[in-house]
């Protein structure tokens, strides 16, 4: 019985150590730094596009907690739901139909994605989302504000978040995504200074260079620099024979969102995620957010790479 075990021990122990340095390959090696805790607000269920790599970073190898805010229902997708009708069996692009039957369609895609993505928790305000516009008033107008604003800071209250992510609300984008950031940026400004967590803009772009001016009118969406001050890079390979991507994971999380055909166009575009921090965050927020982006971005990201073997020369 003896001379059985102690080969089984030694099986055991070396299955141990495979396993150490699988997980220790694939980015999950566990640090004494504070875990990540970030909040997503956002306008409509596919929004986490724009940072879905950072998101999965932060969630799947640096072991911190992403949760989300949903603003709106989601319902004005239906003019782009031509491709998911039969794969849903309704006529979503029928206006009646599409408003009625997207709300829970979304909010399933929705939870589709998070999971990928590895978000915690989501809260749907079914806030209604109208129609297309540039306009930042008109959908302003058109939502509980109040209710929103509540939402938000109760949600900040318990969460103790250290940074909030929103839409960049760069002028020619969706007025609701300028909506969500102009409320969140609204709440933040109202904690006390010591209390606030980083607000970072995102936006996903085919480059790293991209200038952003605040909105006429709204102060408060000020940068801390017109150039975006940190990058995630979807390109970043690992995995054997580094035939794996962070783009990979963002081509999932569109696939999820089926009922948005004009959103599956995105797939294999935008190689970069480009982050800005709001002016609003405070004064001890540079600081901060630069410790948590040199973790979330690309050096860990590229020491992957070092911990699997190169492919094997061609024959």
């Amino acid at each position: 019985m003896k001379n059985f075990l102690i080969p089984m021990l030694l099986v055991t122990l070396g299955l141990h150590t495979i396993n150490a340095e699988a997980q220790d390959s694939a980015g999950t090696k566990q640090t004494n730094e504070p875990s990540i805790r970030a909040l997503l607000i956002v306008a409509h269920p596919d929004d986490e596009y724009e940072m879905a790599g950072a998101i999965y970073r932060i969630t799947s190898e640096l072991s911190g907690t992403v949760d989300q805010i949903i603003v709106t229902d989601g319902e004005a997708g239906y003019r782009y739901s031509y491709l998911a009708a039969r794969y849903y069996g309704t006529n979503l692009t029928d206006e009646s139909t599409g408003r009625a039957k997207l709300p829970h369609i979304r909010e399933e895609e929705a939870h589709r994605a998070a999971r990928i993505l590895g978000i915690r928790h989501q809260w749907f305000l079914n806030e209604r989302d109208d129609h297309f516009t540039l306009n930042a008033d008109e959908v302003l107008k058109g939502w509980r504000t109040q209710r929103v604003l509540g939402e938000i800071k109760e949600r900040l209250r318990k969460g103790h978040y250290d940074v909030v992510f929103v839409l960049l609300p760069s002028e020619d984008t969706h007025g609701g995504h300028k909506a969500a950031t102009i409320l969140a940026l609204e709440v933040v400004q109202r904690m006390a200074a010591d209390e606030r967590p980083a607000v970072v803009a995102a936006d996903a772009a085919s480059s790293e260079s991209e200038d952003y001016q605040p909105l006429a009118g709204y102060p408060l969406t000020q940068t801390t620099t017109s150039e975006p001050e940190f990058h995630f890079d979807r390109d970043i390979h690992f995995g054997f024979n580094n035939s794996l991507s962070y783009a990979i994971v963002v081509d999932w999380v569109i696939a999820e969102h089926k009922s948005q055909g004009l959103f599956q166009t995105k797939s294999g575009q935008d190689r970069f995620e480009n982050f800005w921090l709001f002016a609003a965050s405070g004064d001890s927020a540079a600081a901060r957010t630069g410790a948590i982006f040199a973790r979330i971005s690309q050096n860990d990201a590229q020491n992957k790479q070092s911990a699997i073997a190169p492919a094997p020369a061609a024959q």
